[in-house]
Parts: C-alpha cells; structure tokens; sequence
C-alpha cells in the first residue's frame, strides 16, 4: 500500500526541511520537495513536523515485583508509546540468581509476543559463574549485545565490583555494551535500615537515602572499570550535576561512554516527596528526583550532546501497589510511568523553551538510540530504506497530562496537571496507519522482536563523533 505525506516540514538530526515523504510496503520509498505520484492514501502535513518514530531505550513491561508486576503489560505499555510518538522499545531480560540467562530470554520473548511496538531486549546478568560468559557470547550472536548492569539492589538483581569487572571484560571481548544503573547500593541499605529503625518510614526518606553523591561516586567507578576492560558504557536515568562532570570527562578523553537521561530528572523537583503520603508516594522512583541545580546541569548537558538520549525508565504501579510502602517506604515499588509524554515534554519544556532545536529533539529521541544499540539506519532517521515509523505531529494543540486520560494502566501519573504543546496527529508503524487523527486504528499488527548490531561500529561512532571531516558517523 502507498501512503504519501504531503507539505510538512520532516525533522531529522541533520536538518529541517519542506518535503514530501512515499511509504510503500512499510518502508520509506522516496522523499522529495513533491512527489507527483498516485497513492491508495494521501496525508496532508501542512502545519505539521514530520519525525521519525522514537525508540525509548529503556522500559520495564510487566516487571515483576513483591508489589505484583508493574501495571502496564506489553501490550498496554506499548499502546501508550505508540501515543506518545515511540514506535520502538528496549525491554531487559532478568533471569532470577541461578537461571539460565538464555532460558530467561525465551521466556521474556514469549511474555513479548502482544506489544504493539517494535521492540527488543537488554539482557541483565544478575551474578557471575562459570556458565555467564557463554551466555553472554550466545546473546550477542542472537542479536541482543546490550547487558544491564545493577550497582544497587545488591540482595537480588545488583552485583558487586568484581562481578562487574568480569562482565565488562566478557562484554568487551565480545563487541558488545554494558548500560549501567549507577548508585552505591551497600551505602544506600545502610541508610534505608537507619532510617527505618528509626521510625522515618515516609517517601521522602526513600529520597534522602539516595543523595546524588551516591550516584556520582558509582558513576564514576563504573567509568573506571569500563576504561579498564575497554568496554563501551551506557549510563542510564543520569540524574546529578557531579555524574554529568565524570561522564564529559571521559568522553573528552575518547573513552566509549554514553548518558541517558529521563524527562522526570528534567522537570521536576524534590520537593515533591514534602506532601501528603498518596501524593508524596508516587514520586518514590530511584534514582529520586533532584534540585534545580541539577535539572538545569542536565539541560545543560543534553544541549552541548554530553547526553545522548533520552529514555524514560518507564515502570508503572497503581496507587494500591504504592501504598503496600505506606508504612515503610522500603516496600513501596521504585517506578513510573512516562513513555507516552517523553516527546511532548521534550517538545514542551525543550523546544519551545529554547534549550534545544527539533534536529536535538529528534537525535535524543530516535537517532542516537538507534545508533548506540545498533538499529541504524533500519530506525530513528527519515531516509529512503528506512522503515516507515513516523510521527506527524501537531504543534498547534495544548492538553494537560492526567491519569484519567493516558493509555497507562496505571491510575496515577508523576506528570499530573502539567502543560504539554503538541500531539500526535498521526503515525505509521512499519507503514501501517496506527494513529489517524489522534485515534488509535483497531485490529494493529504485533510488533517485531529486532536483532541488533554489536558495538564494534558504536565504538568506532562514538569516537568519531566530535570529528568534523566524519561522514555518515554511526551508518554501518
């Protein structure tokens, strides 16, 4: 079926410009200033941007918890991406201690199988044994060479330095990525079971024993050990000034790191936790929010292309889940939902703020999330080839973000009462029309499960990024 785009104005991270835009067999077939070409279906953009599809790098569907799993399933957590503009997801693979991470892998496909979104996996070694480093080979010839690492959580998924060592080694020598969750989690329990002895069991104690130092001082040794076995790192959810201060010190040094951070660290504040307990309960996500100084460094950072993307951690609970912590904030599930706002926040409080252009907002949205986990050009640009995710957006709506109007499951939201500019008007999916005028279609295709490339390129990317005389960094 040819679908033709007419008269907007197509955003990539290289340019703006006017043109038309053919999607035969879901793929883009041609772009041009007109295209004069009859089409079973003809999309009049005038007024309107014209993006690629989004990739969210990182999302936990229907992860499980002492809480019960996290209220949105694949299929309702990518129903509210593709509403919010993101037709690609990256979801873990979290075997529990003593399962076979391949074993896990198969069962996350299969729980996989309803998303409506592209999507495709991080695998999270929980321990070190003699069977991992097979693993971890097999994973990467499988298509899947991004591993997650936890500093914190140390009683069930986190590891220590040791194991991190040897799994930055394994991951190296086999061309993959390590992403990594940055916080000292020993210091963190510490300070959890102070507190709680202590009768302090409201959320804002989730967040005081959190401080940023803890996040800064575990990134920083995570950088260390990534120098030190050569491993390209991922840092994800950034949320304080002195990490961002570690981060550009190596990547000024040539070293292969990346930063991801989350719109929740952009736009809101840690005074949040000083309200009543239902209120207070639903910012309890970790890292915790921060101060002003530390937003305002992260802006900072995303402007000068310190930090490459822009994922939201997407991991929702229901009110009643939350308050299993009511009376000790140790209980209350970590997480939020977001990733139907990443783009009308980033549009909002980015764009129209004057902090960052559309070409930003389009590479820490979709380009260099494709590029970093190998899915370039296949997805995050507007080229011919590509597949036909794209986003028509109007920038001529306003609406206010409320849990009684998201796609969520969940029946609250850390975004309630803000402001958003923006929506998506339209949206193909792999050429399929999946929203037409703001309306989900009925009867959407499954998502694809996608392979990924290794890091071998994104290293090589990565190096070259600050290179002027590079042409095509991170095409492969």
């Amino acid at each position: 079926m040819k679908i033709l785009i007419k008269n907007g104005k197509l955003v990539t991270a290289a340019e703006e410009i006017y043109a038309d835009i053919l999607i035969n067999s879901g793929k883009i077939a041609q772009i041009s200033p007109k295209i004069n070409i009859k089409a079973e279906r003809v999309i009049d953009a005038t007024g309107l941007l014209v993006l690629p599809g989004g990739i969210d790098p990182h999302v936990h569907l229907q992860l499980p918890t002492p809480a019960g799993p996290s209220s949105d399933n694949f299929e309702t957590g990518s129903r509210a991406a593709l509403m919010g503009g993101t037709t690609t997801i990256i979801d873990f693979v979290t075997p529990t201690r003593g399962q076979s991470i391949i074993e896990a892998l198969n069962q996350r496909k299969a729980e996989a199988t309803s998303a409506l979104t592209d999507y495709s996996f991080h695998i999270s070694p929980v321990e070190w044994n003699n069977y991992v480093p097979k693993a971890i080979a097999q994973c990467i010839d499988m298509g899947f060479p991004s591993f997650k690492i936890y500093m914190a959580y140390k009683n069930t998924v986190g590891i220590d330095d040791k194991a991190l060592y040897y799994i930055m080694h394994t991951v190296a020598q086999n061309g993959g990525t390590v992403t990594a969750h940055c916080e000292l989690g020993d210091d963190i329990e510490v300070l959890r079971d102070f507190y709680a002895s202590q009768g302090m069991a409201s959320p804002k104690y989730h967040m005081l024993t959190r401080p940023p130092r803890f996040e800064s001082i575990a990134v920083k040794r995570a950088i260390d050990l990534a120098d030190q076995t050569e491993c390209p790192l991922y840092i994800v959810h950034v949320s304080t000034a002195d990490s961002m201060k570690h981060i550009i010190q190596a990547q000024r040094s040539g070293q292969p790191v990346f930063a991801e951070t989350c719109p929740q660290y952009l736009l809101l504040d840690e005074s949040l936790y000083d309200q009543s307990l239902e209120k207070a309960i639903k910012y309890v996500i970790s890292p915790p929010l921060r101060t002003e100084t530390h937003r305002m460094a992260l802006w900072n950072a995303i402007a000068s292309g310190s930090i490459q993307a822009i994922g939201t951690d997407h991991c929702p609970f229901t009110l009643r889940q939350k308050m299993n912590g009511a009376d000790d904030f140790r209980k209350i599930p970590n997480g939020a939902g977001g990733v139907e706002h990443r783009l009308a926040l980033l549009y909002t409080y980015g764009v129209l703020a004057g902090i960052i252009n559309l070409s930003k907002l389009v590479d820490i949205f979709a380009t260099q999330p494709a590029k970093i986990f190998g899915l370039y050009p296949q997805k995050g640009d507007l080229q011919v080839g590509s597949d036909a995710d794209i986003v028509v957006w109007d920038p001529n709506v306003t609406s206010i973000i409320s849990a009684k109007s998201h796609h969520s499951n969940a029946d609250i939201s850390i975004y309630e009462g803000i402001k958003v500019t923006g929506m998506v008007r339209h949206l193909f999916k792999s050429g399929y029309f999946a929203i037409e005028n703001g309306k989900m279609s009925t009867n959407l295709p499954k998502g694809n499960l996608l392979t990924r490339r290794t890091a071998r390129t994104t290293n090589q990317y990565y190096k070259r990024m600050d290179n002027p005389e590079a042409d095509n960094c991170g095409r492969v």
